[in-house]
């Protein structure tokens, strides 16, 4: 009986810690999506990016300018935008937190694409409710002492190769475990087709 008390303890516990851990992170976000807000309405922000426009493709900035010029009043149908494929394979939850909140913020700054991260981080499930999708593959230890019949690698291509068909992807990301991309890395437009964020 004293042990079933002292279990039920540790599970109210743990279910405090939860709550308290779930109600810091909506907090956060809350947080993270005001920065971020705030930073899309900045003046110096607009200023910067119409900059970086100009210097890279000065035809792209005419053109946008008179495209806002011009009411359009015909209907459109507003098609989902594209997705991209982050792999964010080998990092721990704090460096799995972290890339989420960076690539969340990304996504608020120019919402151009939705995200999906793939992660073989067993904690990703704390970070359900970033606003991101995130997809789980087990690690190549886990696999290889469960499954040793079929390659880890191979697992992880025929995952990708599905997840990339599943969500019409047009990028396909590879996170370097040790240094995950920054903000102005993830802001910095890269040619499409699949693209590697890892440093050599």
């Amino acid at each position: 009986m004293q042990s079933l008390v002292v279990r039920l303890r540790t599970v109210e516990q743990e279910r405090d810690a939860w709550r308290s851990r779930c109600a810091g992170l909506a907090g956060e976000r809350d947080s993270e999506r005001e920065t971020a807000q705030r930073l899309r309405g900045s003046g110096s922000y607009r200023l910067g990016r119409g900059l970086v426009t100009l210097a890279r493709d000065p035809l792209r900035l005419v053109r946008r300018i008179r495209r806002d010029q011009v009411v359009p009043r015909r209907r459109t149908v507003k098609r989902p935008l594209p997705a991209r494929l982050y792999v964010a394979i080998g990092l721990d939850l704090d460096r799995l937190r972290d890339f989420v909140q960076t690539v969340r913020r990304r996504v608020l700054v120019e919402p151009d694409h939705r995200a999906v991260v793939l992660t073989d981080n067993a904690g990703f499930s704390l970070l359900r409710g970033s606003g991101l999708i995130l997809e789980y593959l087990a690690d190549r230890e886990t696999w290889e002492r469960h499954r040793p019949d079929q390659p880890w690698d191979v697992v992880l291509s025929e995952r990708l190769s599905r997840l990339y068909a599943e969500h019409d992807a047009t990028h396909v990301s590879f996170v370097d475990p040790e240094r995950p991309p920054t903000l102005p890395e993830l802001l910095d437009t890269t040619p499409p087709g699949r693209t590697s964020l890892q440093q050599s």
